[in-house]
Protein backbone atom coordinates (compact mmCIF):
# COMPACT_ATOMS: atom_id res chain seq x y z
CA UNK A 1 0.00 0.00 0.00
CA UNK A 2 1.33 3.75 -0.85
CA UNK A 3 -1.05 6.02 1.69
CA UNK A 4 -3.77 3.08 1.45
CA UNK A 5 -3.79 3.30 -2.04
CA UNK A 6 -3.13 -0.10 -3.71
CA UNK A 7 -0.73 -0.12 -6.15
CA UNK A 8 -0.60 -2.77 -9.26
CA UNK A 9 1.87 -2.90 -11.71
CA UNK A 10 1.09 -4.37 -15.13
CA UNK A 11 3.41 -5.50 -17.67
CA UNK A 12 1.83 -6.18 -21.43
CA UNK A 13 4.57 -8.62 -22.66
CA UNK A 14 5.41 -10.19 -25.92
CA UNK A 15 8.44 -12.49 -25.77
CA UNK A 16 9.71 -10.98 -22.74
CA UNK A 17 11.99 -13.90 -21.29
CA UNK A 18 15.13 -12.07 -22.08
CA UNK A 19 14.46 -8.66 -20.00
CA UNK A 20 11.93 -9.41 -17.57
CA UNK A 21 13.90 -10.45 -14.50
CA UNK A 22 16.26 -7.41 -15.08
CA UNK A 23 12.79 -4.99 -15.08
CA UNK A 24 11.53 -7.31 -12.25
CA UNK A 25 14.62 -6.96 -10.27
CA UNK A 26 14.25 -3.22 -9.74
CA UNK A 27 10.08 -2.92 -9.36
CA UNK A 28 10.44 -1.45 -5.51
CA UNK A 29 8.85 -4.29 -3.57
CA UNK A 30 7.88 -2.35 -0.55
CA UNK A 31 5.75 0.08 -2.47
CA UNK A 32 3.89 -2.55 -4.67
CA UNK A 33 0.64 -4.87 -3.71
CA UNK A 34 0.77 -6.27 -6.98
CA UNK A 35 2.40 -7.20 -10.68
CA UNK A 36 0.22 -8.16 -13.50
CA UNK A 37 1.72 -9.77 -16.60
CA UNK A 38 -0.24 -10.42 -19.44
CA UNK A 39 1.55 -12.76 -22.01
CA UNK A 40 0.43 -11.76 -25.56
CA UNK A 41 0.72 -15.89 -26.89
CA UNK A 42 4.76 -15.14 -26.78
CA UNK A 43 7.09 -18.30 -28.51
CA UNK A 44 9.44 -17.96 -25.55
CA UNK A 45 9.84 -18.69 -21.66
CA UNK A 46 8.05 -15.55 -20.99
CA UNK A 47 5.01 -17.13 -18.97
CA UNK A 48 7.20 -19.75 -16.99
CA UNK A 49 9.87 -17.27 -15.89
CA UNK A 50 7.08 -14.69 -14.75
CA UNK A 51 5.46 -17.35 -13.13
CA UNK A 52 8.82 -17.96 -11.28
CA UNK A 53 9.18 -14.66 -10.02
CA UNK A 54 5.74 -14.74 -8.41
CA UNK A 55 4.39 -12.39 -10.85
CA UNK A 56 0.13 -13.03 -11.83
CA UNK A 57 0.41 -14.22 -15.19
CA UNK A 58 -2.50 -14.09 -17.80
CA UNK A 59 -2.45 -15.63 -21.07
CA UNK A 60 -3.91 -14.96 -24.27
CA UNK A 61 -4.27 -17.84 -26.60
CA UNK A 62 -3.98 -15.76 -29.39
CA UNK A 63 -2.07 -12.57 -29.91
CA UNK A 64 -4.37 -9.74 -29.71
CA UNK A 65 -1.79 -7.05 -30.73
CA UNK A 66 -0.53 -4.47 -27.82
CA UNK A 67 -3.53 -2.39 -27.58
CA UNK A 68 -5.23 -5.58 -27.06
CA UNK A 69 -2.73 -6.59 -24.25
CA UNK A 70 -3.23 -3.28 -22.84
CA UNK A 71 -7.00 -3.79 -22.32
CA UNK A 72 -6.64 -7.17 -20.40
CA UNK A 73 -4.01 -5.43 -18.45
CA UNK A 74 -6.49 -2.73 -17.19
CA UNK A 75 -8.97 -4.80 -16.79
CA UNK A 76 -7.57 -7.56 -14.33
CA UNK A 77 -5.89 -4.45 -12.25
CA UNK A 78 -9.53 -3.21 -11.99
CA UNK A 79 -11.10 -6.36 -10.78
CA UNK A 80 -7.93 -6.62 -8.66
CA UNK A 81 -9.13 -3.75 -6.72
CA UNK A 82 -5.81 -1.54 -8.03
CA UNK A 83 -6.61 2.63 -6.81
CA UNK A 84 -2.77 3.25 -8.91
CA UNK A 85 -2.33 1.58 -11.98
CA UNK A 86 1.52 1.86 -13.39
CA UNK A 87 2.16 0.52 -17.01
CA UNK A 88 5.40 -0.52 -17.30
CA UNK A 89 7.32 -2.47 -20.18
CA UNK A 90 8.95 -5.68 -19.15
CA UNK A 91 11.88 -4.64 -22.14
CA UNK A 92 13.70 -2.83 -19.88
CA UNK A 93 13.55 0.40 -21.87
CA UNK A 94 12.35 2.28 -18.61
CA UNK A 95 13.71 2.74 -15.41
CA UNK A 96 11.11 0.86 -12.83
CA UNK A 97 13.31 3.13 -10.09
CA UNK A 98 11.21 5.79 -10.68
CA UNK A 99 8.04 3.94 -10.00
CA UNK A 100 8.02 5.54 -6.58
CA UNK A 101 8.15 9.05 -7.80
CA UNK A 102 5.67 8.89 -10.03
CA UNK A 103 3.01 7.02 -7.66
CA UNK A 104 3.65 9.80 -5.57
CA UNK A 105 2.93 12.15 -7.85
CA UNK A 106 -0.80 10.51 -8.31
CA UNK A 107 -1.08 10.43 -4.51
CA UNK A 108 -0.21 14.04 -4.09
CA UNK A 109 -3.86 14.57 -6.28
CA UNK A 110 -2.41 17.14 -8.38
CA UNK A 111 -2.54 15.09 -11.24
CA UNK A 112 -4.96 11.72 -12.57
CA UNK A 113 -2.23 10.41 -14.60
CA UNK A 114 1.67 10.43 -14.84
CA UNK A 115 3.88 9.95 -18.00
CA UNK A 116 7.75 9.02 -17.80
CA UNK A 117 9.01 11.46 -20.64
CA UNK A 118 12.08 10.27 -22.47
CA UNK A 119 12.15 13.99 -24.14
CA UNK A 120 12.36 15.87 -20.72
CA UNK A 121 16.38 16.57 -20.20
CA UNK A 122 18.70 14.39 -22.89
CA UNK A 123 17.42 11.08 -21.98
CA UNK A 124 16.17 9.99 -25.38
CA UNK A 125 18.90 10.20 -27.70
CA UNK A 126 21.84 9.47 -25.12
CA UNK A 127 19.93 5.88 -24.41
CA UNK A 128 19.91 5.01 -28.04
CA UNK A 129 16.84 6.44 -29.61
CA UNK A 130 17.38 6.09 -33.48
CA UNK A 131 17.44 9.70 -34.70
CA UNK A 132 14.61 9.37 -36.99
CA UNK A 133 12.43 8.31 -34.06
CA UNK A 134 12.98 11.18 -31.76
CA UNK A 135 12.31 13.52 -35.03
CA UNK A 136 9.43 11.78 -35.97
CA UNK A 137 8.12 12.25 -32.08
CA UNK A 138 8.45 15.80 -31.58
CA UNK A 139 6.94 16.56 -34.92
CA UNK A 140 4.01 14.68 -33.65
CA UNK A 141 4.20 15.79 -30.37
CA UNK A 142 4.01 18.87 -31.74
CA UNK A 143 0.88 18.48 -33.75
CA UNK A 144 -0.66 16.66 -31.19
CA UNK A 145 -0.20 19.51 -28.52
CA UNK A 146 -1.72 21.85 -30.97
CA UNK A 147 -4.73 19.99 -31.90
CA UNK A 148 -5.34 18.79 -28.55
CA UNK A 149 -5.04 21.58 -27.07
CA UNK A 150 -2.19 19.92 -24.40
CA UNK A 151 1.66 21.03 -23.80
CA UNK A 152 2.85 18.00 -22.98
CA UNK A 153 7.03 16.86 -24.32
CA UNK A 154 5.70 13.70 -25.82
CA UNK A 155 2.42 11.82 -26.15
CA UNK A 156 4.65 8.28 -27.15
CA UNK A 157 6.01 7.10 -24.03
CA UNK A 158 5.57 3.18 -22.99
CA UNK A 159 5.81 3.63 -19.05
CA UNK A 160 2.64 5.56 -17.32
CA UNK A 161 0.44 5.73 -14.22
CA UNK A 162 -3.02 5.89 -13.72
CA UNK A 163 -6.00 6.10 -11.49
CA UNK A 164 -8.55 4.15 -10.98
CA UNK A 165 -10.91 6.29 -11.58
CA UNK A 166 -9.63 7.54 -14.59
CA UNK A 167 -9.46 4.07 -16.19
CA UNK A 168 -12.77 3.69 -15.00
CA UNK A 169 -14.66 6.57 -17.12
CA UNK A 170 -12.35 5.91 -20.17
CA UNK A 171 -13.84 3.73 -22.95
CA UNK A 172 -10.76 1.70 -23.72
CA UNK A 173 -12.41 -0.94 -25.18
CA UNK A 174 -13.30 1.34 -28.68
CA UNK A 175 -9.68 2.26 -28.86
CA UNK A 176 -7.10 0.17 -31.24
CA UNK A 177 -5.68 -3.31 -30.37
CA UNK A 178 -2.75 -1.99 -32.47
CA UNK A 179 0.15 0.53 -31.16
CA UNK A 180 -1.86 3.41 -31.83
CA UNK A 181 -4.25 1.95 -28.90
CA UNK A 182 -1.52 4.34 -26.43
CA UNK A 183 -1.97 7.28 -28.17
CA UNK A 184 -5.57 7.15 -28.43
CA UNK A 185 -5.86 6.52 -24.41
CA UNK A 186 -4.03 9.56 -23.77
CA UNK A 187 -6.32 11.58 -26.12
CA UNK A 188 -9.53 10.38 -24.32
CA UNK A 189 -7.94 11.35 -21.27
CA UNK A 190 -7.10 15.21 -22.05
CA UNK A 191 -10.56 15.26 -23.71
CA UNK A 192 -12.14 14.28 -20.30
CA UNK A 193 -10.10 17.24 -19.12
CA UNK A 194 -7.63 14.73 -17.01
CA UNK A 195 -4.79 16.33 -15.12
CA UNK A 196 -1.42 15.01 -17.10
CA UNK A 197 1.95 15.69 -15.47
CA UNK A 198 5.25 14.06 -16.79
CA UNK A 199 8.57 13.18 -15.23
CA UNK A 200 12.03 13.17 -17.09
CA UNK A 201 13.08 9.69 -17.58
CA UNK A 202 16.05 7.48 -19.08
CA UNK A 203 15.77 5.31 -21.46
CA UNK A 204 17.47 2.01 -23.01
CA UNK A 205 17.36 1.07 -26.44
CA UNK A 206 19.30 -2.11 -26.95
CA UNK A 207 18.82 -5.27 -29.42
CA UNK A 208 16.45 -6.89 -26.55
CA UNK A 209 14.32 -3.88 -26.31
CA UNK A 210 10.97 -4.01 -27.91
CA UNK A 211 10.81 -1.56 -30.85
CA UNK A 212 8.76 -1.24 -33.90
CA UNK A 213 9.95 -1.19 -37.44
CA UNK A 214 9.65 1.94 -39.76
CA UNK A 215 6.89 0.69 -41.60
CA UNK A 216 4.62 -0.09 -38.61
CA UNK A 217 6.36 3.37 -37.26
CA UNK A 218 4.91 5.72 -40.53
CA UNK A 219 1.45 3.50 -39.58
CA UNK A 220 1.55 4.41 -36.42
CA UNK A 221 2.19 7.78 -37.35
CA UNK A 222 -0.76 7.96 -39.48
CA UNK A 223 -2.66 6.61 -36.89
CA UNK A 224 -1.45 9.34 -34.28
CA UNK A 225 -2.25 12.34 -36.66
CA UNK A 226 -5.95 10.71 -37.43
CA UNK A 227 -6.73 10.10 -33.80
CA UNK A 228 -5.53 14.24 -33.09
CA UNK A 229 -8.40 15.41 -36.56
CA UNK A 230 -10.98 13.37 -34.63
CA UNK A 231 -10.32 14.97 -30.89
CA UNK A 232 -10.46 18.76 -32.90
CA UNK A 233 -13.93 17.65 -34.91
CA UNK A 234 -15.45 16.07 -31.98
CA UNK A 235 -14.39 19.49 -29.86
CA UNK A 236 -15.94 21.44 -32.41
CA UNK A 237 -18.96 18.96 -32.91
CA UNK A 238 -18.57 18.16 -36.64
CA UNK A 239 -18.16 14.70 -35.81
CA UNK A 240 -19.34 12.66 -33.13
CA UNK A 241 -16.54 9.46 -32.71
CA UNK A 242 -17.06 6.57 -31.00
CA UNK A 243 -13.68 7.35 -29.98
CA UNK A 244 -14.40 10.12 -27.69
CA UNK A 245 -18.51 9.25 -27.60
CA UNK A 246 -19.61 9.39 -23.48
CA UNK A 247 -16.73 10.16 -22.18
CA UNK A 248 -17.58 11.87 -18.81
CA UNK A 249 -15.43 14.64 -17.74
CA UNK A 250 -13.48 14.76 -14.51
CA UNK A 251 -14.27 18.41 -14.31
CA UNK A 252 -18.02 17.95 -15.06
CA UNK A 253 -20.54 15.42 -13.71
CA UNK A 254 -22.13 15.09 -17.39
CA UNK A 255 -21.61 13.45 -21.02
CA UNK A 256 -19.55 15.56 -22.56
Amino acid sequence: MFDNQKVIVIMPAYNAEKTLRKTYAEIPSELVDEIILVDDASTDNTVSLAKSLGITVFQHQHNLGYGGNQKTCYQEALKRGGDIIVMLHPDYQYSPKLLAAMVAMIDSGHYDAVLASRILGKGALVGGMPLYKYVSNRVLTGIENILLGSKLSEFHTGYRVWTKELLERLPLQVCSNDFVFDNQMLAQALYANFRIGEISCPTRYFEESSSINFRRSVQYGFGVLGTAVLFRLNRWGILHSKLFKNIQSRTQDLVV
